[in-house]
């Protein structure tokens, strides 16, 4: 079986023998090991799109009887990581009964609930409205996709005829129906009229193809699939160049970063009219052959055709009136440029929304484009946060594909403007997003923070992530950063952070930083000085390399760092937040301290400065002063504990225990109280609070701001 490997060019075949003969016997088993191959293999569905089922015999608890029983993905989920807990399981006899109470189209949402009264598993996933799709057709494995090179076909003006003359009538034809009810007695009945077809293509939709068993049902999909992607690539280039040929010429990499980083943050200001937006970049070159295209300008305000990519991506696309290698160094000027274009597009989508809405339709959302198309440079998108904004590039990318595939065989067809509203505003699809979890109180933002590979730094990154945030993660140590890299991907996740080293007092650092910022997520909200060292020695030992270094990394560094941010958060127009990790000795006179207590206290009125200047563009710029953080620190880990130990007359050992009994609330500090603080300032609740400084050193009389 594993000579089929070398049968497929544009899919994937994955299946092992070997791992399937262990699951023999268990079709909910090999439903779940087809349904992470097939989600594996992008070309074949989209992350979180398509669905997939299995029908077999289980015994009825109440009756003690056998029973037909569907097991199939329930709303929500992703093929690629579906387990069993993800899946949905109904008897397929009430399932079928349905058809006896079903009063018609305009009634079929009302279907929906009443799938809970087939449920067989009641520990089962909630039922997905493609349900009734899987359940009234008869076969024992079935696979629902998204495949690009399907959807081509399904999109394409002359789509049913090319599926017929393609397939020779083995793959039937159901004109575009949105998912639900009576849609999968259309099914039913496209196969009633064409006994003996291995698949159906839904127009504008996707493809259904089906097995005995669950590696008959693989290689059925997989063999369509395939046949699809060879008759497209077969003709591209026949009836004249791919998307009209090329009209501009892409800029070079490093100039598509550069135009990119610099222009992400005004983007997201402006699609962050309504709530913080995260955003992503891609110039992929599927992207970059479409946006550099004569037939941009033709195809983009068309929209998409597949529901999955609609959803995902809006209406359509926002392109840029920009060339590749214009001059982005005048902000105001750019802006003044690109408020006209944001403006005509929340129009339009408003005017879409009155034309289509129903009398009981939801209140319009958001009006701001997910997809930003720049010609030369790539394509930006905004949502929620990271992973749904990179999710919504992929499926334009995915878009991108159906238009290039279906302009090669006929003409693109999108879906017309009604049905994607039907789509967009189904009471269905608002009940789902009701039913989400409440945002976290950092959802949206993004948070970089200097020194965050370990100690108090990461512990700040940790808590931001726990809060909804997004971070960058950062330190000069690129051996300590790569692993505080990989402990957050296995932790959060990869769209929870970005890498970026950094030396606090090169300007090059920091500028590649907050690029790498705006390119991962679109700019920054919350940046948080943390990076740090200590020196302590007496007035006759300290050097002046040791009084430059202390100045350079904690004075010099606090402040750069904080005007490159400033830059990107007035770009963004929509405030910020600066916190400085300073310390108890900006306020408090310790023996052998000059310089690091004098640099100190240098950031903290560093701190009030910029606080004052900053207010008017909404950037609150605040204080967190620790006292004796232990755990973790890079400074602990220097000459720092032996010279306050022989300063205090203890034992490095003794300092921890030292340090508390000073204070007034006798506690150890630890990274996680400083974490909390942090969050204190930034996590909504002290939105009108700047120029403040919180101490956290478990009560020092002597640093009590006065």
């Amino acid at each position: 079986m594993s000579t089929r490997t070398t049968d497929f060019k544009h899919v994937s075949y994955l299946w092992d023998e070997t791992k399937a003969a262990e699951m023999a016997g268990d079709e909910v088993a090999l439903l779940i090991y087809r349904s992470n191959l097939l989600g594996a293999d992008l070309r074949l569905t989209n992350y979180g799109g398509g669905n997939t089922s299995c029908k077999a015999i289980a015994k009825d608890p109440l009756t003690g009887e056998d029973a037909e029983v569907m097991w199939v993905k329930g709303s929500g989920g992703d093929l690629g990581t579906l387990k069993r807990s993800g899946l949905a399981a109904l008897y397929v006899d009430r399932l079928r009964n349905l058809k006896n109470i079903y009063r018609g189209l305009s009634h079929e949402d009302e279907m929906v609930e009443l799938f809970n009264h087939c449920i067989y598993d009641l520990q089962s996933k909630a039922p997905s409205i493609d349900t009734p799709l899987h359940g009234f057709l008869p076969f024992a494995h079935i696979d629902h996709l998204h495949p690009d090179a399907a959807i081509a076909i399904a999109a394409a003006k002359d789509g049913e005829r090319i599926t017929k003359e393609l397939f020779n009538g083995t793959i039937g034809w159901v004109p575009w129906q949105k998912p639900g009810f009576e849609l999968g007695l259309m099914l039913r009945q496209c196969l009633d009229e064409n006994p003996g077809i291995r698949g159906i293509m839904l127009g504008s939709h996707g493809l259904f193809t089906w097995g005995d068993t669950a590696y008959e049902s693989y290689i059925n999909t997989l063999e369509i699939i395939e046949k699809c992607a060879g008759y497209l690539e077969e003709n591209y280039g026949k009836k004249g160049p791919v998307f009209g040929g090329q009209k501009i010429e892409s800029a070079e990499k490093e100039q598509r970063n550069k135009q990119a980083a610099a222009i992400a943050p005004i983007l997201r200001g402006f699609c962050s009219s309504e709530r913080h937006m995260v955003g992503h970049f891609t110039d992929d070159a599927r992207v970059l052959e479409f946006i550099n295209s004569n037939d941009l300008n033709r195809l983009a305000p068309l929209g998409t055709s597949c529901p999955d990519h609609f959803l995902r991506t809006k209406i359509s696309p926002l392109v840029l009136k920009l060339e590749s290698n214009e001059d982005l160094s005048d902000i105001k000027s750019l802006k003044e440029r690109l408020a006209p274009e944001f403006e005509a597009y929340r129009k339009m989508y408003a005017e879409y929304y009155d034309s289509c809405k129903h009398s009981n339709s939801p209140a319009i959302r958001d009006a701001n484009p997910v997809i930003i198309l720049y010609p030369g440079i790539g394509m930006f998108s905004f949502s929620k946060d990271k992973q749904t904004a990179r999710v919504a590039a992929e499926f334009y990318t995915n878009a991108i594909n159906v238009m290039k595939g279906a302009e090669a065989i006929s003409s693109y067809t999108s879906l017309p403007r009604q049905e994607a509203f039907n789509i967009e505003y189904w009471l269905l699809e608002e009940a789902k997003l009701q039913r989400m979890p409440k945002p976290k109180p950092l959802s949206g933002k993004i948070a970089l923070i200097t020194g965050s590979a370990g100690g108090i730094g990461k512990a700040i990154a940790r808590k931001f992530v726990e809060e909804g945030a997004v971070v960058v993660l950062n330190d000069m140590n690129a051996e300590r950063l790569q692993s505080a890299g990989e402990e957050f991907a296995e932790k959060f996740g990869k769209d929870s952070f970005a890498t970026a080293v950094l030396n606090v007092t090169t300007a090059e650092d920091i500028a590649a930083a907050f690029d790498v910022a705006a390119l991962a997520f679109g700019g920054v909200d919350i940046v948080v000085n943390n990076a740090g060292l200590s020196i302590s020695k007496t007035i006759a030992d300290h050097t002046e390399k040791d009084w430059d270094l202390l100045y350079d990394v904690l004075v010099k560094g606090q402040f750069f760092v904080t005007q490159a941010a400033a830059s990107v958060m007035q770009k963004q127009d929509v405030g910020g937040d600066i916190l400085n990790i300073v310390s108890k000795n900006a306020l408090v006179s310790g023996p052998n301290n000059a310089g690091y207590g004098s640099a100190k206290a240098a950031q903290l009125h560093l701190s009030r400065l910029n606080a004052a200047e900053l207010g008017a563009d909404g950037i609150r710029v605040n204080v967190v002063n620790p006292d004796a953080v232990i755990s973790d620190s890079n400074i602990w880990a220097g000459g720092w504990a032996e010279g306050r130990a022989k300063a205090y007359g203890v034992t490095v050992a003794e300092l921890p225990a030292y340090y508390a009994k000073r204070t007034l609330l006798n506690q150890i500090i630890l990274p996680d109280d400083i974490a909390n603080a942090c969050f204190t300032f930034v996590g909504g609740l002290l939105n009108k609070s700047t120029g403040n400084v919180l101490n956290v050193d478990g009560g020092v009389a002597n640093a009590f701001v006065r």
